[in-house]
């Protein structure tokens, strides 16, 4: 099984500059989640829609043209989950959860902390939410990944210019310390365990020059609990892939 997660900063945009549907065709994923989509379905031209007749189960934001996550998979999959029954964090459309026969994916839309870091309670609590989530579907006996962008860069190889960023929301001790608490868990980042001297990155400023420059930040991941770790047969961040200031990343699974 191939998954692939992407925060394409609105969908009906990264459609129309091109990249979307080439993407998909070239990869053909069996699973793809999506984070920032910021459209009803009903808004999204029909080879977005439904890319390759791909099932689609979308969780949206109360506000209109704001977050919003997507999955879609080429068998629909055996059960589906919209949020995860907290009002505050589903009205903002953040979370869908799926099971794919032993397998159950969480596409999930971690919040930001924003400049001055007055989200960053709503966060952390958020973040434990995650982690609760995570530790029930292992207790059921199920294999889980956790995917999307976690709007944090864990260790300083995760972003360029680390030095000039310990209180920069995104890499400030606190937030840092919510990803030490997944891998405390036994929560293994898929990619760089299996890269883990590489300097590859999942976002870049809108600025002018930075994504050419490669002054990026790893904020996109999978985690994957301990024993589906062993099942993970390659993992790839595709940073050529344009379309969205996030580039596309992928799990292969012997599933």
């Amino acid at each position: 099984m191939r998954i692939f997660a992407w925060n394409v900063n609105g969908l009906r945009a990264c459609h129309r500059k091109g990249h979307f549907a080439p993407f998909v065709e070239a990869h053909r994923p069996d699973v793809l989640c999506l984070q920032e989509v910021r459209a009803r379905p009903e808004q999204v031209p029909g080879p977005a829609r439904a890319p390759r007749g791909m099932h689609g189960e979308w969780h949206l934001a109360e506000k209109k043209g704001y977050s919003g996550v997507t999955t879609f998979s080429v068998e629909p999959p055996d059960r589906a989950q919209h949020g995860i029954g907290e009002a505050r964090f589903d009205a903002e459309g953040r979370v869908l959860i799926t099971d794919h026969g032993p397998l159950t994916v969480v596409n999930a839309y971690f919040p930001h902390g924003q400049r001055e870091h007055q989200r960053l309670p709503f966060k952390t609590d958020f973040y434990r939410a995650m982690l609760a989530l995570g530790g029930r579907l292992r207790e059921a006996g199920r294999r889980v990944v956790l995917c999307g962008d976690w709007n944090t860069a864990h260790r300083d190889i995760d972003l360029k210019n680390h030095k000039s960023n310990r209180k920069t929301s995104g890499f400030t001790d606190a937030e840092r310390a919510l990803l030490d608490e997944f891998e405390a868990a036994g929560w293994v980042d898929a990619w760089r365990a299996l890269h883990p001297e590489d300097e590859v990155y999942t976002w870049w400023s809108s600025r002018k020059g930075v994504r050419e420059r490669n002054v990026g930040w790893r904020i996109d991941m999978f985690l994957v609990d301990e024993a589906t770790m062993g099942m993970v047969r390659g993992a790839r961040i595709h940073n050529d892939v344009m379309g969205s200031d996030h580039c596309p990343l992928e799990l292969e699974l012997a599933v």
